[in-house]
């Protein structure tokens, strides 16, 4: 008899996603999922080591900008537009003169909330260009001194970087750390008194190797200590010692799993590893709380859409 045809485990994982992220995300599902099947856009994470001061206006030729400074301007607009609207409404009951004084409150109110962008790390920069904007950075080039200029990753993975704001000084864990774009934007922020950059894969550990000899100068590589543990077991290598923590865990790879078949964890062999990743999560993120000092900071985050590996994990 002959054998059914294998489905495609991207095809399997498109269905997935349409089955689960519909439900969640209802009428914004349609948009998500074309951004998700369209090729990858990569940010362009400067490198502060390098000699490169003529990159950046290289970049804005090129109607690249750096999204990272933007963002208190944007959010600062942001918040103006929602204290206008909200004034707006209550000024319907009001005069015209109360509905003024009412409106210019609420906008200052807005100008001075701004904790996310108050807290956001001027040294990081990464350029991005515009949507709808295909162009694609040039390979990153050595300086002098053989450092490359910049590191081309996805812009949304150094969000979570941005968030666990690092303060001068600070110990800091990188729990999965590998391939090690994140280990690099941290030690963009210059202020890793200590960086522990652990990943439990050694092919995947080689990967951030290289980038940190290419990237970073020795003086800074020996803050920087790489190790090779099951994440999960931290809390007896070094428990209770670190001032921020992030753990970006190992999880379905939305975009990898709905393009590319190599490696991709919605193949039938590993529908038993896709079932138990919350479970792994879990077990990733109560390592990290516990790896840091009290009162330290902890950050969790995925590439996935998934509430059962995002919400559900933390909550």
């Amino acid at each position: 008899a002959a054998t059914a045809p294998r489905i495609p485990s991207t095809r399997l994982a498109l269905h997935h996603f349409d089955s689960s992220y519909s439900l969640h995300l209802g009428a914004l599902w349609p948009s998500v999922r074309a951004a998700l099947l369209c090729e990858q856009k990569y940010g362009a994470l400067l490198n502060n080591f390098a000699a490169a001061d003529h990159v950046p206006q290289e970049l804005e030729l090129l109607d690249a900008t750096d999204f990272v400074s933007e963002a208190p301007l944007k959010a600062q607009q942001w918040q103006r537009g929602a204290a206008v609207g909200e004034a707006a409404r209550e000024c319907q009951e009001g005069s015209g003169e109360g509905g003024t004084v009412m409106q210019a409150e609420m906008t200052t109110q807005a100008e001075m909330s701004l904790p996310l962008c108050t807290s956001i790390s001027s040294k990081i920069k990464c350029y991005t260009f515009p949507r709808g904007d295909i162009t694609r950075f040039r390979p990153a080039r050595p300086d002098a001194l053989g450092l490359l200029d910049y590191y081309l990753m996805d812009a949304a993975s150094v969000l979570p970087v941005l968030a666990l704001n690092v303060q001068p000084n600070d110990f800091v864990l990188d729990l999965c750390a590998a391939p090690g774009g994140k280990t690099l934007a941290l030690l963009q922020t210059g202020f890793c008194g200590y960086l522990a950059a652990n990943d439990v894969s050694v092919s995947r550990t080689k990967r951030l190797y290289q980038i940190l000899h290419s990237y970073v100068p020795k003086e800074v590589r020996d803050i920087v200590s790489v190790t090779t543990y099951d994440g999960r077991d931290w809390d007896q290598v070094e428990g209770g010692t670190f001032h921020k923590v992030l753990v970006d865990v190992p999880c379905t790879t939305d975009r990898h799993s709905a393009l590319e078949e190599d490696n991709n964890i919605f193949h039938k062999r590993r529908t038993k590893e896709r079932q138990m990743l919350p479970m792994l999560q879990l077990q990733l993120l109560m390592a990290g709380i516990q790896a840091a000092k009290p009162g330290g900071e902890v950050v969790y985050s995925t590439c996935s859409l998934s509430p059962l590996q995002n919400e559900c994990v933390v909550e």
